[in-house]
């Protein structure tokens, strides 16, 4: 069944035709192998490129992302991580976050400090970070 499932998603995508090449390239691309299960004998599988988009959203994060003066950011790359916070943080830690952007020393100091509240954020802050950084690169 699971066979028959990927072969079937494989002539769906084959079949769509659609936003040309320029559209392909702005995405990623994962490449899968797919068993041949129409002549098995004929050829064992068949690798197919696969367009996987990244997560895309607005918010705290990516807007001070987005007005930052880092030379790596772009729309995707700050709606991705907006993405990944709204999965993993609350809004008021997204609030905080977002501060870093224009006070990076402000990360550390929370970082440091021995407050509670400050170690739950910081944990919660790095599971976040480590998340964005697999999926929005």
């Amino acid at each position: 069944m699971k066979q028959f499932l990927m072969a079937t998603l494989v002539l769906a995508l084959a079949g769509c035709g659609g936003g040309g090449v320029k559209r392909f390239e702005r995405e990623q691309a994962r490449v899968v192998s797919v068993p041949n299960t129409v002549a098995p004998t004929a050829i064992a599988s068949t690798t197919v490129m696969v367009p996987v988009r990244k997560p895309m959203a607005r918010g705290p994060i990516s807007q001070a992302c987005n007005a930052s003066d880092r030379k790596a950011r772009s729309p995707e790359l700050c709606g991705c991580i907006q993405a990944v916070a709204d999965q993993s943080l609350s809004r008021h830690d997204q609030v905080r976050a977002a501060g870093f952007y224009r006070d990076p020393h402000a990360a550390q100091e929370i970082r440091q400090s021995d407050r509670s509240s400050h170690e739950t954020f910081w944990k919660a802050y790095v599971n976040y970070a480590k998340q964005a950084e697999r999926t929005c690169s």
